[in-house]
């Protein structure tokens, strides 16, 4: 399946070779921000945090069709715990071109906003989209 690639990086933390899983024109629509991050780097800086702030972090399940796949997942940030989906869109080469993530409850939400602005903003990482 097109997503193993990306749901092995996320399994082990590691995004360093997210140039071989993401086109660079690719976007990011998180749960907390309205607006896209737009961009490989961009993506890179936010999910290298994301790593860092979700805990006991698994996958549950994943589905692909065509040029989507949709990974579900739970995890928790300090107490709450959530769950959420990735939903991948693929571009011919293979790569991802653009990845949304859904997250459920809203305290998860709450906590996961709150946690990744401190991480973000340590790393001066990309602007609120």
């Amino acid at each position: 399946m097109r997503s193993d690639a990306f749901r092995a990086a996320a399994e082990a933390k590691d995004f360093s070779r997210l140039d071989e899983l993401f086109s660079e024109d690719a976007s990011f629509r998180s749960p907390v921000v309205y607006g896209p991050y737009e961009g490989r780097e961009a993506i890179k800086v936010v999910l290298s945090a994301v790593v860092e702030v979700f805990e006991d972090f698994r996958y549950t399940g994943q589905l692909e069709n065509g040029d989507t796949a949709v990974l579900t997942f739970e995890a928790r940030v300090g107490e709450r715990e959530l769950q959420g989906v990735d939903i991948l869109r693929f571009g011919a080469d293979g790569r991802a071109v653009e990845l949304t993530v859904m997250v459920r409850p809203m305290s998860g939400v709450q906590a996961l906003a709150e946690r990744m602005k401190e991480m973000l903003e340590a790393a001066d990482g990309p602007p609120p989209a």
